[in-house]
């Protein structure tokens, strides 16, 4: 087998090869035989072969494709590696001779994947944070907890922030309704800036029965672009004003939380724990993002469109599953313009770290795996039934061996990366992680 391999532009490689004629026919002569066996063909005893020259008049054509692009398929990868290419997706296939009696020659275009050489780390600048979970913190979460499982009762009182409203709205531009800007029997808590700004807070001091006409506007970056920046009137009816009843510290409530106790310190300690935790994965988090920007800013690398199409068919299938299309929906439907930005970036991102991976010769840790598998058991009632679960289910824990690998090489980056510490609150420190990348 002859194989010469051009680079034609950027990550792009054309191989050409060439496959004895005899090898090529021996596979045609057995797809052949398999294609005939077992066909019905009038003048013929079933069950008896076909003679060799009327199965290849019959069945030749069909025959020789398939066993080309076996033969194709085949002789590519072997030479793949043979020549140790580092294939990017799948290749393209085009015979140049394919003749009878001739040798096989095709070309077969692909891309490879891009050769990194990573800039020294020290160039990365690193801002770790520094928390702690205060008195004052937990005293915060508890609050949130409660408001969580508040139940809401009617009430004849102004609404004040933080409250329920049931509402009847009409929305007008330039005096005209417009499509989408109309409700019945609405529920909007006050102050959750779920509506666009001035709506909610003219509401509040309104009671029930009362009737209000809000002067607000669209922002300039709402997502209906043909509303954007409009001025609007909204047109408001308050049927019902709604106070939070707060549950209290007792051993139903904590029960639903998966603690139990009536002691409401030992509640308490258990929260504490949760938050703990949560700030730690936070702390981590952040620190990770800013390895991966750093890493991203100091190397530049070319991502192999064969991997950024892969990246775009997997958004385009989180996108129809988070949306509820479920088979309704084909994925192929979205432009893929709307998710490129974001493929080519998760894609340099897997290239960059596989090759602090690979740089540093890095396996999971034995260790790391675990504690990240403690992490997840702390959180639940039966810890030891969650530790065998991962521990005895393979596929599981080859997803936990990746996570540990992930932290491993952001690790190592940090080791030479400039680091410098910012002490910040855990409301912060949790805000700050809970931003999108």
């Amino acid at each position: 087998m002859q194989v010469s391999i051009e680079t034609t532009s950027g990550l792009q490689r054309v191989m050409t090869i060439g496959v004895p004629a005899a090898e090529v026919e021996g596979k045609v002569t057995a797809e052949l035989k398999r294609i005939s066996k077992g066909q019905r063909v009038n003048g013929f005893r079933k069950g008896k072969p076909l003679p060799p020259a009327v199965a290849k008049r019959m069945f030749g054509k069909q025959a020789r494709y398939e066993a080309i692009y076996q033969q194709m398929q085949q002789s590519f990868f072997k030479a793949v590696q043979d020549e140790n290419v580092k294939l990017a997706g799948m290749p393209t296939f085009e015979p140049t001779v394919d003749e009878d009696g001739k040798d096989l020659e095709f070309k077969a275009t692909f891309e490879v994947y891009p050769e990194i050489t990573l800039a020294d780390f020290g160039g990365i600048e690193v801002e770790q944070k520094t928390a702690t979970v205060t008195d004052a913190d937990l005293e915060t979460m508890l609050d949130t907890l409660r408001k969580q499982n508040a139940q809401w009762e009617e009430s004849a009182e102004a609404a004040a922030d933080g409250d329920q409203v049931v509402i009847d709205f009409e929305g007008f531009i330039d005096g005209e309704a417009f499509e989408g800007g109309a409700a019945k029997g609405y529920s909007l808590t006050l102050g959750s800036n779920s509506m666009i700004p001035g709506f909610e807070t003219g509401l509040v001091g309104a009671k029930a029965g009362e009737e209000k006409t809000l002067d607000v506007a669209f922002p300039e970056d709402y997502h209906k672009e043909e509303l954007k920046g409009k001025p609007a009137q909204f047109k408001v009816t308050v049927t019902a004003v709604k106070k939070p009843q707060l549950p209290e510290l007792n051993e139903e409530f904590f029960k639903g939380f998966g603690v139990e106790t009536a002691d409401e310190a030992e509640f308490k300690v258990e929260i504490r724990k949760n938050m703990d935790r949560e700030l730690d994965r936070a702390v981590r988090n952040l620190t990770k993002q800013q390895v991966i920007a750093g890493l991203v800013a100091t190397n530049e690398v070319e991502a192999p469109s064969s991997l950024v199409d892969q990246e775009i068919d997997r958004l385009r299938k989180q996108a129809v599953q988070q949306f509820g299309g479920g088979q309704q929906l084909d994925p192929n439907m979205l432009p893929a313009e709307l998710f490129k930005d974001q493929a080519e970036k998760r894609v340099v991102i897997g290239l960059l770290m596989n090759a602090v991976i690979e740089a540093n010769e890095l396996t999971p840790s034995a260790e790391k795996v675990a504690q990240l598998i403690e992490e997840v058991a702390a959180t639940y009632q039966d810890p030891e039934e969650v530790r065998n679960y991962y521990n005895s289910n393979p596929q599981q824990k080859s997803q936990v061996e990746a996570l540990a690998l992930e932290e491993q090489a952001v690790e190592k980056v940090l080791a030479g990366a400039k680091i410098s510490q910012a002490e910040a609150t855990y409301e912060e420190v949790i805000r700050a992680a809970n931003q999108p990348a």
